[in-house]
């Protein structure tokens, strides 16, 4: 995650401490010192919606072998042994698994931050206390367009009121809640509606990811952005965290899987604000870019353990079989896991040659794999030029 409101206006806010601390960039096994990875857990597979990009491949069923109450619970001890600071629940849809508040509960007595990743759909006024009252840290819910747009994106007419209408619930008693908007093709021309709706409704943070070409998601190569596009949305982007600023509204915002995007804005800063530019730079050198399998990981709903949820094509161990911690600190069964640990000198092409590899680290593997089958090679949805990356 690259926090646009941090490098632009020194903003605080939670995963700050996670993503911009002292020694995070020399860690092995964990986001910072003492500390395990940010988890994403996938729940369950099962799902109310049926949305085009969808990396879980996810349906309204049944799925076999999701870890029982009491592997779940395990596996939080796991997680609680090997200090994870976060534990995201994901899914599919989180809140269709029975017993979710259940292993809420047992996560937060066991001192971790928990974090929830929802399409929205289900947050009546009544979920909401409940999530409130077992002490979730955040919810975000996922909008990927404006009304039809997004309805057509997710599968169901009616799933951009009702995932509207879920933000609503979360905001009337106070549970942090931000908007999940994945930029693609088919709603990039709805960016400024985006911030609008953002503005209007007052919520206080929101993640704009880039495509990812996994699951479902893995058909719409030709639907991503252009190069082009991808820079003319980070200027929006950082131009509107300038503008809530000036007009005092309080609003986290961050791009994710894209690593780029941090290179791009300290570029923009040095010609415009060489001042905030050197700040961005020791912000940058806290970062060091793209750690899954470092200080982020993903744990599938039958326990399997990835580098992040868009990379379940390689799995390192399964957490019913051995803890947690040891998978993910063992290399030896894997070259993948191994070689995300320290991939510099396994990276080709721009990325192998790029000037700003100790800040971007190679950006996101998955898409790099879906291309060109090598998952060591370049990042196409890199949108730097040859020149900006010291090639020219």
């Amino acid at each position: 995650m690259i926090g646009v409101t941090k490098l632009l206006c020194d903003s605080e806010n939670f995963g700050d401490r996670l993503r911009y601390a002292h020694g995070s960039q020399g860690q092995k096994h964990g986001a910072v010192a003492g500390y395990g990875p940010v988890v994403a857990w996938n729940v369950s597979r099962t799902c109310n919606l049926n949305c085009i990009h969808c990396y879980s491949d996810s349906e309204d069923k049944d799925y076999p072998n999701e870890l029982t109450t009491e592997e779940a619970k395990k596996f939080i001890d796991d997680l609680a042994d090997f200090n994870v600071p976060v534990l995201l629940l994901s899914g599919g849809e989180p809140l269709m698994r029975p017993d979710i508040f259940d292993l809420v509960a047992y996560a937060t007595e066991h001192k971790i931050r928990v974090t929830f990743s929802t399409n929205g759909t289900l947050i009546t006024p009544d979920v909401a206390k409940e999530i409130k009252k077992f002490g979730v840290g955040y919810v975000g819910i996922s909008l990927d367009g404006i009304g039809e747009n997004n309805d057509r994106f997710r599968g169901k007419k009616g799933a951009f009121n009702e995932a509207l209408e879920g933000i609503r619930n979360c905001l009337a008693i106070d549970q942090r809640v931000g908007l999940r908007f994945t930029i693609n093709r088919h709603n990039f021309n709805q960016l400024e509606d985006i911030f609008r709706l953002i503005e209007e409704e007052k919520i206080p943070r929101v993640c704009f990811y880039h495509l990812v070409y996994s699951g479902r998601g893995g058909s719409m190569m030709e639907e991503d952005i252009t190069h082009e596009e991808s820079r003319q949305a980070m200027d929006l982007i950082m131009d509107k965290v300038l503008e809530f600023q000036r007009k005092n509204f309080d609003c986290e915002i961050l791009t994710v899987d894209n690593h780029a995007d941090i290179v791009y804005l300290y570029l923009q800063m040095l010609k415009k604000d060489p001042e905030r530019a050197e700040k961005v730079w020791k912000l940058m050198q806290f970062n060091g870019g793209n750690r899954t399998g470092i200080a982020f990981a993903n744990v599938d709903s039958q326990g399997f353990v990835h580098p992040d949820q868009f990379t379940q094509n390689h799995t390192f161990g399964n957490v019913k079989e051995r803890p947690f911690g040891e998978i993910w600190t063992d290399t030896s069964k894997s070259e993948i896991l191994a070689g995300l640990k320290d991939r510099k000198p396994l990276l080709k092409g721009r990325c192998s040659q790029c000037k700003w590899l100790n800040v971007c680290n190679g950006n996101f593997r998955a898409r790099a794999e879906a291309v060109t089958g090598d998952f060591w090679e370049s990042d196409p949805a890199c949108y730097l030029t040859d020149e900006e990356i010291g090639l020219k």
